[in-house]
């Protein structure tokens, strides 16, 4: 499949997508088991990921959006754009960050940081993917769905350019990013 300059091929499909966040869903239930969560996704590509995990989420939560950015095409630029911010008082609330890929990790350590600074009592991520440079810096992320080498991938929400967010399944590039 091409898009744009790259080609990619078919790299995780659906089905095990959904196994595998049927068993994260299983472990935040009973982590969580006690208490309220607050689902924080983080848009734009962490909207299919969401959708699914929340309908596999059996404890009362509730879900709020944020939205910052990092990324210019393939690569993320290390600097921040805040589009969408939550303006509810999030003292003393469980917060659950939904992110649809760690890279670098940059992205989730600035949320993490801001939600603790607002008075969060705890704050936790959720990763569909993690990749191996946010592995090596130690970036904690509670709940992984796929840990991956340096892969650029897209589907399942990830996008290149503002395309291929609709497919099901993930695909990933056959040709260099770099």
């Amino acid at each position: 499949m091409k898009i744009k300059d790259l080609e990619f091929k078919k790299f995780i499909p659906a089905d095990k997508i959904e196994k595998r966040i049927a068993s994260l869903a299983k472990q935040i239930n009973k982590d969580y088991a006690d208490r309220t969560p607050l689902f924080l996704p983080v848009l734009n590509g962490s909207f299919m990921f969401t959708s699914d995990l929340l309908k596999d989420i059996e404890l009362l939560c509730r879900v709020s959006f944020v939205k910052i950015s990092s990324y210019a095409g393939t690569n993320s630029t290390g600097q921040f754009k805040t589009l969408i911010g939550h303006d509810e008082s999030l003292f003393g609330l469980d917060i659950l960050i939904v992110e649809d890929i760690v890279d670098t990790g940059l992205t989730l350590q600035k949320i993490m940081e801001d939600l603790k600074d607002r008075g969060a009592k705890s704050v936790e991520a959720i990763a569909l993917f993690r990749k191996k440079d946010a592995r090596e810096k130690s970036i904690e992320v509670k709940y992984v769905g796929f840990e991956l080498e340096d892969e650029f991938i897209l589907g399942y929400g990830l996008d290149y350019d503002g395309l291929g967010r609709n497919y099901r399944d993930v695909y990933k590039t056959l040709t260099s990013t770099q």
